[in-house]
């Protein structure tokens, strides 16, 4: 642990981000070996976060593509547009990534169309090759390339899944909601609120979490407990920091709200 702490301070320009186990050391070691990965976790528990600060340490250029149900193939291979009269191809952020050697993040891939997995499979394997129908390239991976894509399974369904042979070509690492110490530690640096502050906004993270399948749909995340403590520390009321960072975004039926308020009472009094 104490390697992968050392590994989190060495890189004074890499974004803030505390290791809660070996996945640094994970990382680094599939990034070598060109592996691509696969981070499996919830909503804003931490995996951009993550792979912002590993490419800062390795020094590697970082594409980061929001998938949605609209992105295609061609959006990340690229396209003929037309400058200045002419029409000339335009290179997508995968096919960037691959030319430089940089890292390519899919965020949340399962959002994407169908035809997007299936330009990643000749990049996973020991290929390395992004086939361009559309020019006739089929480029291979510069050193330093490599592949990342997110999801989170809570939001898996019958129509939005990576199917068993996509999966497999992935190193996978799974990831959390860290322990109550380290995410009051991470809350109370990236918010400015001190830690005594900040560990109640833990302990109501962590009973509306123990939520999650019942009155609501998915627990609150570091991401949110952050905005609270943002606005605690710029001198809002701790109420109603909390209703608007950590409650209204989790709800719209007022009944399960103010059931969720009177937990906030009964832990902030």
């Amino acid at each position: 642990m104490d390697g992968h702490l050392d590994l989190q301070k060495e890189g004074a320009d890499a974004p803030f981000y505390l290791p809660q186990g070996d996945e640094c050391a994970l990382f680094e070691a599939a990034s070598e070996n060109d592996l691509p990965v696969l981070l499996k976790g919830p909503t804003g528990c931490g995996k951009t976060r993550f792979v912002a600060h590993m490419a800062a340490q390795l020094g590697r250029p970082l594409h980061t593509v929001a998938c949605h149900d609209d992105l295609s193939a061609a959006d990340l291979i690229g396209r003929y547009l037309l400058k200045g009269g002419e029409t000339v191809w335009v290179d997508g952020p995968l096919t960037r990534a691959v030319r430089e050697g940089a890292i390519c993040y899919l965020d949340e891939v399962v959002e994407a169309r169908k035809d997007v997995t299936v330009v990643l499979h000749p990049l996973t394997d020991d290929r390395r090759i992004l086939p361009i129908d559309r020019t006739g390239e089929e480029l291979e991976a510069a050193p330093g390339f490599m592949l990342v894509a997110s999801y989170n399974p809570g939001y898996q369904n019958i129509l939005k899944t990576l199917k068993p042979s996509t999966r497999q070509r992935f190193v996978a690492m799974e990831f959390g909601f860290p322990d109550a110490a380290t995410e009051t530690r991470v809350v109370a640096r990236e918010s400015g609120l001190s830690q005594d502050r900040t560990k109640p906004l833990v302990r109501l993270a962590g009973k509306l979490r123990a939520l999650k399948g019942q009155d609501l749909e998915e627990g609150v995340s570091t991401r949110l407990v952050v905005y609270a403590a943002t606005l605690i520390a710029r001198g809002m009321p701790v109420e109603r920091a909390v209703e608007a960072a950590m409650i209204d975004p989790l709800t719209d039926d007022e009944d399960v709200k103010r059931g969720l308020l009177d937990l906030v009472t009964a832990i902030f009094g």
